[in-house]
């Protein structure tokens, strides 16, 4: 089967806009087709299957893109692109990524000295090669050498949950200090994006001394990058740079919407200041005549004054929440406080670390109104699950039911998709449970077609409620699965089968985007913590946090249904 080409054209494009960025091209068109990357990436339809037109209805695609993507998909490159790509070795742009260096200074540097990677620009600095270039001064030469140390000590982007302990250590820290009006974390954080890059604290306060002072000493603190009146960042222990911002607290409203992000959502408030005649900025919106501040002191004030709702975090993405907005169409989307049980949870019977009753009680402490115990089932030999045991924990379920207070215990399974689709019980057993998850274990590597036939055909067994952790990828681990996940989507809406968001930090799978393309064929989803113990239980708010991406209310996912609906939800599929 083809892959599906929707990302290669998304990678295409936005390759295409940071080559434009560095030769120093427009600066419009280079936005225009990281735009345009966006849209495709995220496109519910397979864009080799549309002709020149149907690729021009898809937003922010004009003539230019929609023919350079049909060349693409008839000739299996751009030439454009390439032409592009011979004037800037891959290094290049490698060398853009380093602290304090950017794109012009990375030009320079391959005009003068054809230096074209990483490793040489380290290499001619030690040579004092740079010396005779303006601008590259002992100091500069010194700040990229830390900055190349600090990104190959990085290891790459942090998984959410890392950075979101990490970040609330650092803002309860932070909060203590005498002074502190306001402090929050905000970036690519609080917009929950499944990797993080670094971490980004804001501080409102008249006086920032103390709290760089207070930052930069902190016991977890490897090193101080740069320190600052308004800003200083460390590298901490865990590998993950940090920047603080200290702000006047008229400032909080405007400096939390702007380092909030993303880079292409500011960009489209900013461009809808313009066109009411105000400048917005990290200070506030201003007035473009009379440079008077007309609102700064909350995020919902300035959206408001750009005549927009208040936009969530985890929407600002510019996927289209701009639009819904000024159309008052935004989704409200699904919350925490909506979560009324959690549909994937493990027990010490299997590889869970937990009793049944530990994770029934810490469920019930959660204050869930139900949770269901899925362990693993037989096929997946290393659990060494049998029919005489599972049947024993299900009269163990059935006593503790209402036990810890109003919280209802559903009897579940973890089934394993076999390589045809099969799963491990025959059906008249698996009727016994209240509901079945059925996921891929094993066999990852099989062709496209087969990937997808498996998991349409488990979606099409009656006994099968829940598809689990649908990709099976683990985040710079293990990639997805090669299947047709339009034709699953499909299958899922036809048949009733709900999709699992799994909530775990190295999977959240389903990602937003397959999130986005599964929702428009109608499919319902459970957000799940897939818990292996008490603690892994509060793995739902990454969850939570993901659904939000993918745009997802309380109506869209069963576990944020009352009981009885979600039980004449899983009868129906019998």
């Amino acid at each position: 089967m083809v892959a599906r080409p929707n990302k290669e054209v998304e990678a295409l494009l936005q390759e295409y806009a940071d080559l434009l960025a560095i030769t120093g091209g427009d600066a419009f068109k280079a936005r225009a087709y990281e735009k345009a990357a966006r849209a495709i990436g995220g496109y519910h339809a397979d864009v080799s299957r549309l002709d020149p037109q149907e690729l021009r209805k898809i937003p922010n695609v004009g003539k230019s893109v929609a023919d350079k993507v049909a060349e693409y998909l008839r000739t299996g490159s751009v030439s454009a692109v390439d032409e592009a790509r011979a004037k800037i070795p891959a290094g290049v742009r490698e060398m853009t990524a380093i602290p304090t260096l950017g794109p012009k200074k990375a030009m320079v540097l391959y005009r003068d000295l054809h230096i074209a990677s990483v490793q040489e620009l380290a290499d001619a600095i030690h040579d004092e090669r740079l010396r005779g270039l303006p601008g590259f001064g002992p100091k500069t030469e010194e700040n990229i050498l830390h900055g190349i140390g600090l990104m190959q000590a990085s290891g790459g982007r942090a998984l959410l949950d890392v950075a979101t302990e990490l970040a609330e250590d650092l803002v309860a820290e932070l909060s203590k200090l005498t002074g502190c009006r306001r402090c929050a974390y905000a970036g690519s954080l609080r917009r929950m994006r499944e990797t993080i890059g670094d971490v980004d604290i804001l501080v409102a306060a008249e006086d920032s001394g103390p709290f760089m002072e207070a930052f930069t000493g902190l016991p977890y603190v490897a090193g101080v990058i740069a320190r600052g009146e308004k800003k200083t960042s460390i590298r901490t222990t865990k590998a993950l740079q940090a920047d603080l911002r200290v702000v006047p607290p008229d400032a909080w409203g405007a400096a939390l919407q702007y380092f909030t992000g993303s880079r292409a959502h500011n960009i489209r408030t900013r461009e809808i200041a313009v066109h009411h005649k105000l400048k917005l900025s990290e200070y506030g919106l201003f007035d473009t005549e009379s440079g008077e501040r007309t609102a700064s002191e909350t995020e919902e004030e300035v959206y408001a004054r750009l005549g927009l709702p208040w936009i969530p975090p985890t929407l600002r993405e510019d996927r289209g929440e701009i639009e819904a907005g000024l159309r008052g169409e935004l989704p409200d989307v699904i919350t925490q406080a909506d979560i009324r049980g959690d549909l994937h949870t493990h027990t010490d019977l299997t590889d869970g670390l937990a009793t049944l009753d530990d994770m029934v009680a810490a469920a019930a402490g959660l204050g869930y109104s139900y949770v269901a115990i899925t362990d693993h089932a037989p096929d997946l030999y290393m659990q060494q699950m049998t029919d005489e045991k599972v049947l024993a924990q299900r009269e163990r379920v059935r006593r503790l039911d209402g036990k810890h207070g109003k919280t209802r215990v559903l009897h579940g399974t973890e089934l394993n998709i076999g390589p045809d689709g099969d799963v491990d019980w025959p059906a008249e057993f698996l009727a016994g449970f209240d509901l079945c998850v059925a996921s891929v274990h094993s066999h990852f590597n099989q062709s496209g077609e087969q990937l997808t036939r498996r998991l349409v055909r488990a979606c099409e067994n009656p006994r099968v409620h829940i598809i689990g952790h649908p990709t099976t990828r683990l985040i710079g681990r293990r990639p997805a699965i090669d299947a047709d996940l339009d034709a699953v989507f499909t299958a899922c809406a036809r048949t009733g089968t709900a999709l699992e968001v799994n909530a775990q930090p190295d999977r959240l799978d389903l990602s937003d985007e397959h999130i986005l393309r599964a929702k428009r064929h109608g499919v319902r989803f459970s957000i799940a913590s897939d818990a292996h113990s008490v603690l892994h239980l509060e793995h739902m708010r990454y969850g939570v946090g993901t659904a939000q991406r993918g745009w997802l209310t309380k109506d869209d996912v069963i576990n944020a249904w009352p009981l009885g609906r979600l039980r004449r939800f899983l009868q129906r599929r019998v």
